[in-house]
């Protein structure tokens, strides 16, 4: 875990499954632990890798709807990068049944939204940091949970949704956040809601800057 809160946003989805039943484990649950170290020992020499460009924060939400069947609950995530690397991310299982895939995404848009304000806050104290700061733009791979936080109203009877509705309404007016459409195999985040094969984990991994030591210090030298 804390390998997953400082420097490995790859093992996020992994071990938030896992956390779920350290009070009641099973056997296939150590099976699937044994398979998460395995893959460290392996990737022991990645790690975030950061450079000056470009110097914007992007973030990137995704949710997975009804990924645990036992409560019917969906999984969210979000990841946000500057320089080229994650800087903040997040895989956890929401708190809330969902009705559909845009219920689900919207309510992990409302969560990315409030780390979007957060951050803006703290870079904002920052010296040198461009001032004034444009909005932060979060990418969204549905178009209806886009559609929905662009409307002025909500006519659905969740109350819960409506809360969150008038949230990322009020931060899209007060130009804290922007919204845009990403398709689901450019988002970063996916990863962070369910299980993917290799080669899309690598694309995403190396997305959010994850790579290895001996490759980044070799380009480094060439350059």
């Amino acid at each position: 875990m804390c390998l997953m809160t400082c420097t490995r946003p790859d093992l996020a989805y992994a071990v938030s499954r896992l956390s779920r039943y350290t009070s009641n484990s099973s056997f296939e649950h150590w099976k699937s632990m044994t398979r998460l170290l395995r893959y460290l020992r392996y990737t022991r020499n990645y790690g975030l890798h950061y450079g000056r460009d470009p110097a914007v924060i992007e973030g990137y939400s995704d949710a997975n709807w009804i990924s645990d069947m036992k409560d019917s609950k969906s999984t969210s995530g979000y990841v946000f990068t500057l320089g080229g690397a994650a800087v903040a991310w997040k895989s956890s299982k929401q708190t809330l049944i969902a009705r559909s895939t845009m219920e689900s995404e919207f309510i992990a848009l409302d969560k990315a939204g409030e780390e979007t304000e957060w951050l803006r806050q703290f870079v904002e104290d920052v010296l040198r940091w461009p001032k004034p700061m444009p909005a932060i733009c979060i990418h969204c791979d549905c178009q209806s949970a886009i559609g929905r936080a662009q409307s002025a109203m909500y006519n659905g009877k969740s109350r819960h949704i409506r809360r969150r509705h008038n949230t990322i309404r009020q931060l899209l007016s007060m130009e804290v956040i922007s919204i845009d459409y990403v398709r689901s195999i450019d988002n970063l985040v996916d990863p962070f809601t369910k299980g993917l094969g290799r080669e899309l984990m690598h694309k995403s991994s190396r997305g959010t800057g994850l790579k290895p030591f001996e490759q980044f210090c070799t380009k480094e030298n060439i350059s």
